[in-house]
């Protein structure tokens, strides 16, 4: 337990949290709350186009936000950062794929192996390390390609909705100007619901439905970990942490905990393959609106990380409704906050990306690939963006590693008289 990290305490942290609970890093919490409400959306996509059963579908979705709403409220609150817990979405595209070939029990197995593989890499120190060998402006351009498609798919609905996407964008930037004290994401999102309410929403197919997760035996087959299992540990440590990572160092904070993120992860991962659920990990688009300015000050934007797993707890055995209300809501009104929460994410991250200092050339290929979302072995475009970047820059900016120019540094103290 030596590499992990150490915390604040969880002793008192009822009590900060209600001392630095404000409007701003409250309604933060909010929208990336509903953020990963509407992730399940997801899940659901995927597990149909695969042809799972839908009853399995509910159970997969309800133990995502049972599950990572636990750890949600654990890493934050022990750290007093903003680190949210989520699943790997990718990893969530091949679990709905490999149960139709392999079974559900199998696909579970490999991810509890996954998990025991992420889990050894974090409590080993292997993440700590990793992080400090990538190259900041590659890990930055890697996230700004990431985040691009939230910024673009704000805009978008300027195309085919153009009234409602200029409403809720200029409320946006009309209160940031005017209102200093009130939240522009919240103000933006009244005037959205305002002009939904206007224009009449049909909330007629809603549903309640209460459930839970179920208990399940994972089987272990070595076939099913080579397809499913070995490429989800190469996601949830290669590509999961280091895009939580590189947000949350990106916002300015310092110290960042690598090995813990992945540990906990690891651990979650194991959980989860009991209640037939794929992973757990830092949830890297929830991280950028927790982490952003517009959920206050740096000491005290965790409370927006506690408030989006608290949302998960809460909304969970209710998701059925909570489906039946996202989809009466048009696709655009999500993605607008998505966007606006995540913009200055972006351009911070674009910034150190392209600050003109070192690595230019693997921050922009890193940015690019990342932007892509190509999938290589079927293991996602942020992993590839951080090794194709790191591999570029070394062949063409070779001089800007570190480890090079220490290395001169030695040789020519070594050959002073």
């Amino acid at each position: 337990m030596k590499h992990i990290e150490k915390g604040v305490s969880l002793k008192h942290a009822p009590r900060d949290f209600i001392r630095d609970l404000s409007v701003d890093n409250a309604s933060t919490g909010l929208v990336a709350g509903i953020l990963g409400l509407s992730v399940g959306v997801v899940h659901i996509s995927a597990g149909t186009s695969a042809g799972l059963d839908s009853s399995f579908i509910m159970i997969w979705v309800i133990s995502y936000l049972m599950i990572n709403g636990l750890f949600g409220l654990f890493m934050p609150a022990y750290y007093r950062l903003p680190l949210p817990m989520a699943n790997s979405i990718p990893g969530a595209l091949m679990f709905a794929a490999v149960i139709p070939v392999v079974g559900l029990e199998a696909a579970l197995g490999a991810s509890l192996i996954a998990g025991a593989i992420t889990l050894v890499a974090g409590l080993t120190g292997v993440m700590g390390v990793v992080m400090r060998l990538i190259p900041m402006p590659i890990v930055m351009g890697m996230v700004a390609g990431m985040l691009l498609s939230f910024g673009l798919k704000m805009v978008s609905p300027l195309e085919d909705a153009l009234v409602p996407a200029s409403i809720m964008i200029l409320a946006f930037f009309f209160s940031a100007r005017l209102f200093r004290k009130i939240p522009p994401l919240i103000v933006s999102m009244l005037a959205g619901l305002a002009y939904l309410t206007v224009t009449g929403v049909d909330l007629s197919g809603i549903e309640a439905t209460i459930r839970f997760p179920e208990f399940i035996l994972p089987e272990f087959t070595f076939g099913a970990f080579l397809t499913y299992g070995l490429p989800l540990a190469l996601i949830l440590v290669g590509m999961e942490t280091p895009a939580g990572v590189g947000l949350v160092k990106g916002m300015g904070y310092k110290e960042v905990p690598a090995n813990a993120i992945t540990a906990v992860g690891g651990l979650g991962t194991m959980v989860s393959a009991f209640f037939n659920l794929h992973s757990t990990c830092i949830a890297a688009p929830m991280t950028g609106v927790c982490s952003s300015p517009e959920a206050g000050t740096h000491d005290k934007r965790w409370v927006a990380a506690v408030i989006a797993g608290a949302i998960f707890i809460v909304a969970a055995p209710f998701y059925g409704y909570v489906v039946s209300l996202l989809e009466a809501t048009p696709g655009y009104f999500i993605a607008i906050i998505a966007g606006l929460a995540l913009m200055r994410v972006i351009t911070s991250a674009m910034a150190i990306a392209f600050s003109g200092r070192k690595h230019e050339v693997g921050a922009l290929f890193a940015f690019l690939i990342a932007a892509s979302e190509i999938q290589i072995f079927e293991i996602g475009a942020t992993f590839w963006a951080l090794v194709l970047g790191v591999v570029v820059s070394m062949m063409f900016e070779t001089k800007d590693f570190e480890f090079v120019l220490n290395r001169g540094v030695v040789k020519k103290a070594s050959d002073t008289p």
